[in-house]
């Protein structure tokens, strides 16, 4: 049996998306991954297969540094980094209107390529990226069968009553005027209905007989993988699609051993990382480091882009580096401090760490929205958040009270029990159906 995996050139996107191929890589199956060639390392290192398919005009290998992109995907990150400092409003326009150059790349040249390799690898299976709009694009206009696999909070797919871009819920901290939500609302419907025209022309080009679809953003494959926990999940109200929920996809790091000393010496430590984007903001780390400080709390910070100055006089028992292996660190953490990523988000509640989240920009005000439902951690406005409130913030969720505890041990129980790459491989190979 052969798997194909599509994603775009992204290693926050790849890395879940290579985990769950594991199930197959493990029973002896080979696995094919269509991506571009900055993440072949991750590839490699995974020992799968890689065939070329770039599907957007940026990549990431680890750490996402404007001045290591092609001029357009640098101005488009500017303009982000500029707009999450404005605010929340601010940074989910800037998202809407840049959607209609980013998600959908190139979708006929891009969908033609991903039909080749489709024809060159000939799969029995395939996992897709869902923000791998041309490649998804030109898999359903040609009737072949994938699964999708949500990155992200649930409503990364949007379902009935839903707009892509306007999160359906928002964390306490955040009180947006009504009419610029208004406003915003208005713009994602916009957005949404030019991003549906760009996709149906592509798919009438790659097929004149292509039935038109209504929402773009709100299609998905036969299959639907939420890389999510059910259980932050449960009791928002949303009318899923046919799924299943992975939890997280934790993968297996390699030991350094100077990070093995670093956990062994004994000391509570919080994790703290704004992913390979969003370290940019190092003011906010800046703050974050200023609270710790003030707790007299150890720390290990991933800065990635992030200037190690921003941190201040940096204690001699902290562990500082651009990129570190996070799974390793969230499994022995007090809490994790995040922007609240799909990966920082997943990978710590599956390990049974609370979370203090920070949210920026897309799904993470509507991921933090639920961590706070659920009561498994607390949300702060990145940009007002004082180092009072932040050293407040990251006491309180260490000492999560018992109902919290309580679900974030079912979480783990729940993950132990079945992972997410095995409920993967049992329904894409008919073993276990979606719910």
């Amino acid at each position: 049996m052969t798997l194909l995996v599509i994603s775009p050139d992204y290693a926050s996107h790849l890395l879940p998306l290579a985990t769950l191929a594991t199930a197959w890589s493990d029973r002896g199956e080979h696995v094919v991954v269509a991506t571009g060639a900055a993440t072949d390392p991750i590839v490699r290192d995974f020992g799968f297969d890689r065939v070329e398919l770039t599907l957007g005009r940026g990549s990431n290998a680890g750490v996402m540094r404007p001045g290591e992109q092609p001029a357009d995907e640098a101005d488009s990150l500017r303009g982000f980094f500029d707009a999450t400092r404005v605010g929340m409003v601010a940074t989910l326009a800037y998202q809407a209107i840049e959607r209609l150059t980013d998600l959908m790349w190139d979708p006929v040249g891009r969908g033609r390529e991903t039909l080749a390799v489709v024809e060159r690898v000939r799969p029995d299976a395939i996992l897709v990226d869902h923000l791998a709009f041309s490649a998804r694009l030109a898999l359903q206009t040609a009737g072949i069968a994938y699964a999708d696999v949500v990155l992200g909070h649930p409503s990364a797919l949007p379902v009935e009553g839903e707009v892509y871009g306007y999160p359906p819920a928002w964390p306490a901290a955040f009180s947006p005027d009504p009419g610029e939500l208004e406003e915003l609302r208005m713009l994602c419907l916009e957005v949404s209905r030019r991003f549906t025209a760009q996709w149906n022309t592509a798919a009438h080009e790659l097929d004149p007989g292509a039935a038109e679809i209504a929402d773009a953003f709100a299609s998905h494959g036969a299959q639907v993988f939420y890389n999510y926990p059910a259980a932050l999940a449960a009791g928002d109200g949303r009318a899923l699609p046919p799924h299943a929920f992975l939890g997280s996809t934790r993968r297996a790091e390699r030991v350094d051993d100077e990070i093995e000393r670093w956990i062994g010496a004994g000391e509570p430590y919080v994790y703290v990382s704004f992913g390979s984007f969003l370290s940019v903001r190092d003011d906010v780390l800046g703050r974050v480091a200023e609270a710790l400080r003030r707790l007299g709390l150890r720390a290990a910070f991933a800065i990635g882009a992030g200037d190690p100055a921003a941190l201040g006089p940096v204690p001699a028992d902290w562990l500082v580096r651009p990129f570190l292996p996070q799974v390793r660190l969230l499994g022995s953490a007090t809490v994790a401090v995040t922007h609240g990523g799909n990966n920082s988000v997943t990978e710590a509640v599956g390990q049974g760490v609370p979370l203090v989240v920070l949210p920026f920009s897309t799904d993470q005000f509507a991921g933090a929205a639920a961590i706070e439902r659920r009561g498994i951690g607390r949300a702060l406005d990145p940009n007002s958040a004082s180092v009072e409130a932040l050293a407040e913030a990251i006491r309180a969720t260490a000492a999560l009270p018992a109902e919290g505890r309580a679900l974030l041990d079912e979480i783990v129980r729940t993950e132990q029990h079945k992972p997410g790459p095995q409920i993967a491989y049992d329904v894409v190979t008919g073993t276990s159906p979606t719910s």
